[in-house]
């Protein structure tokens, strides 16, 4: 448990600073577009064209943010065959907090007293859910569950690609959220992953659970670059947590065999909604002031410009 514990901390702050990174790229990336007054950087909706996600992820800081991620991955990983996925998914979800505390620094952008309370709240659940989290369950699941798993991040990222482009410069909390279902459908697809334990190449290879984690973590990436291209660090990080947790968390528990300690279900339960509630603060407080620009240097970022001048 200990070492679970460990390795989703250690993934959280990978994935937090990661994304803090992207962020300060893709503004960057979308300022560029926008000195230079080019047409090819929005869609006719309004929101990022492939181009410009492109040319945003060539910045150093987004590559550093990326290389942050897939170390992430490959720790939230292993904290998922460690740990229940109530608890992992939700601990790593956790970077929400190293997210806001960098965009003070990075991105110029002040914390409100709410979003200060609504951290506090997540980090008191993570305490809670600590505390009452017992074994994780087998993972074992018959085959046409992986098929099910890897139809349904198909779906997901495809769909979700196509209606956040529809909507454009509208849809940063969705891409938040979809990237953040991406996400939860990868923790789920670790989890019942064959070949691993122990390692078979062929089971692996010919599982398709391992396909939906490249589906779904890979069309996750781009959906999150999309919602820091075009809303609130805090707020689209935050639509994430809710949801990489809300629904790993529940299929955690009701299918793959997840347990709180005994007589701790209540606790485990109230540690969850409060996480969940605490990070949809996040996102309602973090929001752009009205008439924000998507892309556009923060208040803070103006002044350290006008500084460097």
């Amino acid at each position: 448990m200990i070492i679970g514990l460990l390795t989703a901390v250690a993934a959280s702050a990978c994935y937090g600073t990661g994304s803090v990174l992207q962020a300060v790229g893709s503004r960057k990336s979308a300022r560029r577009e926008a000195a230079e007054a080019s047409t090819t950087g929005v869609t006719q909706h309004g929101g990022p064209s492939l181009s410009s996600t492109a040319k945003a992820a060539v910045t150093w800081e987004f590559m550093v943010g990326t290389v942050l991620d897939f170390i992430g991955f490959g720790l939230g990983a292993l904290a998922a065959r460690l740990l229940p996925l109530f608890l992992s998914q939700t601990v790593i979800s956790a970077n929400l907090v190293i997210t806001a505390v960098l965009s003070i620094k990075l991105l110029g952008i002040r914390l409100s007293r709410a979003e200060w309370s609504s951290i506090a709240v997540v980090c008191g659940a993570l305490v809670l859910l600590a505390t009452a989290a017992g074994p994780e369950g087998s993972g074992h699941t018959p085959i046409a569950a992986h098929w099910w798993l890897l139809v349904a991040s198909v779906v997901l990222i495809g769909g979700g690609t196509l209606i956040v482009r529809l909507l454009g410069g509208r849809a940063a909390i969705l891409a938040g959220l979809l990237s953040g279902l991406g996400f939860g459908a990868l923790g789920v697809g670790v989890r019942v992953l064959n070949g691993v334990d122990p390692f078979h190449l062929p089971s692996l290879l010919g599982d398709p659970a391992l396909y939906a984690i490249l589906v779904a973590g890979l069309g996750g990436m781009y959906l999150h670059t999309v919602a820091l291209q075009i809303g609130s660090v805090n707020g689209a990080t935050a639509a994430l947590v809710v949801g990489e947790t809300v629904v790993p968390g529940i299929l955690g528990v009701l299918w793959l065999g997840d347990s709180s300690r005994p007589g701790f279900a209540w606790v485990a339960a109230l540690g969850f909604v409060v996480a969940v509630a605490g990070a949809v603060a996040v996102a309602w407080f973090g929001e752009p002031e009205p008439g924000t620009e998507p892309g556009a240097p923060s208040a803070g970022e103006a002044k350290t410009e006008v500084a460097a001048r």
